[in-house]
């Protein structure tokens, strides 16, 4: 997988119907494979947050194994198939590794990942100061490691799990 520059760029409001064109795409595409539903994740889908102007997409499917079949759909429909954490997801991209626009990751609905990626979100959605903590953390990051996207992502870890741990915390009282 190619290694690109990582640029964070202010919000974009295109970017929800970047998101409902691909999503109306890939329920008819994938539609006997989804369980559950297509979701606008990552920090695209929080208003107002600047972001690496990638849409990312999460679809619920029932299993990776049930889903292999999808590969081949995809990669004849405009992405590309890249073992990336393939014990949770099967991750592609679009338009190419060097270029894209859209990530998408087909998880086990409901599973760790699901649940851990919605809760994040929707965190990020509902409180505009932690929105901003994170957007602040982003920037330091990519001027950090601008052409290591992997550590880059390694790095938001510690304040994605602390944000979670603090959600599931409340949820349960």
């Amino acid at each position: 997988m190619a290694e690109d520059k990582i640029i964070i760029e202010n919000y974009n409001e295109n970017w929800p119907q970047m998101f409902a064109d691909e999503k109306a795409m890939l329920r008819s595409l994938l539609s006997k494979y989804i369980k559950g539903s297509i979701e606008h994740v990552g920090s695209t889908s929080v208003k107002s947050l600047s972001a690496k102007p990638i849409i990312d997409i999460m679809v619920g499917i029932h299993s990776l194994d049930n889903a292999k079949p999808l590969i081949d759909i995809l990669n004849q429909n405009g992405y590309c198939y890249y073992p990336y954490k393939p014990d949770v997801m099967h991750w592609f991209c679009k338009p190419s590794p060097e270029i894209r626009t859209h990530h998408l990751h087909l998880v086990p609905y409901l599973s760790t990942l699901w649940q851990e990626r919605i809760i994040f979100r929707d965190a990020l959605r509902s409180d505009s100061t932690l929105a901003q903590h994170y957007q602040a953390l982003k920037y330091q990051l990519a001027q950090e490691f601008a052409d290591d996207r992997e550590q880059y992502t390694i790095q938001k870890w510690p304040f994605i799990e602390k944000v979670i741990k603090k959600s599931l915390n409340k949820a349960n009282y």
